[in-house]
């Protein structure tokens, strides 16, 4: 689970409750009409502007914001440049034991077509339509909680002159001055903590495990072909290592200098 989410999240919650209960009225802050105005005319709107599968997929895509692992590069980069000394020793055909062993289907992809023959250039653009396509999914997730988050206020904008509507058109009964008030009031609160809080971070978080994950895939892209062009394990290594943060390189030296350590010691 990613810790910064979670604390985000709740830290938020807790800057919005904390005053509220402060206050000593916590039940004039929940009205039922507001919340049916609000989610209700969000979900509304968003639907016209997605397909239907497209706002239930969503909720998947949601999940990724708090429960996908990190990605670790330097131990990618590890495992490639391995890949690249085993070709360079026996051959690319050496590589096909290790294919079932791969967990990433976007690089087993990749190592299958190199050991199945393929021209590089067809291999580069066989995997970088993929890379494409998978980016244009994550921007339609990320678009549709952005399109929420840009519904959320107007609707509780909507639900604001709805209230006034109501209050002005009985001002003669003070008795419904205050719950046509408090819709008016609601109605923005609601729609500003749903954009605020929920819709426009967890797009942004989207678009930041999009990037991560596109940098990675793009690794793994120069990674199988310098494998198949028959490059120096060490010439793959810096090459690979050029994607990365000085933090990250010197992970990777940590990482080889740990398997080099096991190895000596079996």
């Amino acid at each position: 689970m990613d810790l910064a989410t979670v604390i985000g999240l709740v830290a938020g919650m807790i800057c919005i409750v904390v005053p509220i209960i402060m206050g000593g009225d916590v039940t004039g802050f929940i009205d039922v009409k507001s919340i049916f105005i609000v989610l209700g005319g969000t979900i509304a709107g968003t639907l016209i502007n997605y397909s239907l599968n497209q706002v239930i997929g969503v909720f998947k895509i949601v999940r990724n914001v708090f429960f996908q692992k990190p990605l670790d590069y330097s131990q990618m980069i590890v495992s490639l440049v391995g890949f690249a000394d085993k070709a360079r020793r026996e051959g690319l055909l050496a590589l096909e034991e290790d294919v079932d062993g791969v967990d990433d289907d976007f690089l087993k992809k990749g190592i299958q077509l190199v050991v199945d023959g393929t021209d590089p250039e067809l291999v580069r653009n066989i995997l970088e339509t993929e890379l494409s396509f998978i980016q244009d999914r994550h921007k339609a997730g990320a678009g549709i909680l952005e399109t929420m988050g840009a519904l959320a206020p107007a609707f509780g904008m909507i639900g604001t002159l709805i209230g006034l509507v109501a209050m002005l058109a009985s001002l003669d009964d003070p008795t419904t001055i205050g719950p046509s008030m408090a819709v008016a009031l609601l109605t923005t609160l609601y729609g500003a903590v749903i954009a605020n809080l929920l819709c426009i971070p967890t797009a942004g978080k989207l678009k930041v495990r999009s990037a991560e994950e596109m940098l990675l895939k793009e690794i793994m892209i120069e990674g199988i072909l310098s494998i198949q062009s028959g490059d120096n394990p060490r010439i793959v290594e810096e090459k690979l290592k050029a994607f990365l943060d000085p933090q990250s390189r010197e992970k990777v030296e940590n990482i080889k200098s740990g398997n080099a350590a096991v190895s000596a010691n079996g």
